[in-house]
């Protein structure tokens, strides 16, 4: 050992701050701040479970793409890796640039929506490393360059992170954790 305690203060001479709180400690429990917090989820305008519905946060983030095909598909043909959905009828499926490198989870696929032109379209096929596939049968308008709203609001319509959490087995933390650093921001 090199002689210093456990209590010691950094090398500095400075102390360490004691941090245990994220978002829902925060709100939930002031013995645990000590010397700051790590707010997280709220910075987003999300409220952790089970805390969700008491208190008037609105979701500050919104993730979006751009429809880049529109492709019909025959009954039986495949889309996707490994043709992981084949449909029964015609379907109009349109690509969107955005995969599990982005931060999409691949258990959205069959289960998970997008919006586009104000309406939910669902995730077809598997998710691919930087693009996806959207049924767009049901919203005849959709074509190419329209916004895909992958999170956030459009509309009336709106997708949650934690819609996206459920609807992928998993907890809305990482959902907004998982947005991959090297896409744009832009700051409203």
């Amino acid at each position: 050992m090199s002689g210093l305690s456990r209590t010691a203060g950094p090398p500095d001479g400075g102390h360490y701050i004691r941090h245990a709180s994220n978002s829902a400690a925060l709100l939930r429990d002031s013995r645990v701040w000590y010397d700051a917090v790590r707010p997280g989820l709220l910075l987003y305008g999300i409220v952790p479970p089970p805390l969700a519905s008491t208190i008037p946060l609105q979701p500050v983030m919104s993730l979006t793409s751009r429809v880049v095909a529109v492709k019909g598909v025959r009954p039986g043909e495949g889309v996707g890796y490994g043709w992981k959905f084949k449909p029964d009828m015609p379907r109009t499926i349109a690509v969107v640039p955005a995969g599990y490198a982005d931060g999409l989870d691949t258990r959205l696929c069959g289960r998970g929506h997008v919006l586009i032109r104000g309406k939910r379209a669902p995730i077809r096929g598997r998710i691919c490393m930087n693009m996806c596939m959207v049924d767009v049968t049901d919203i005849p308008a959709a074509g190419l360059e329209d916004e895909v709203v992958l999170l956030g609001r459009q509309g009336d319509e709106r997708i949650t992170a934690e819609q996206l959490a459920g609807w992928a087995g998993t907890i809305s933390y990482e959902i907004v954790a998982r947005i991959h650093p090297s896409l744009p921001r832009v700051v409203v």
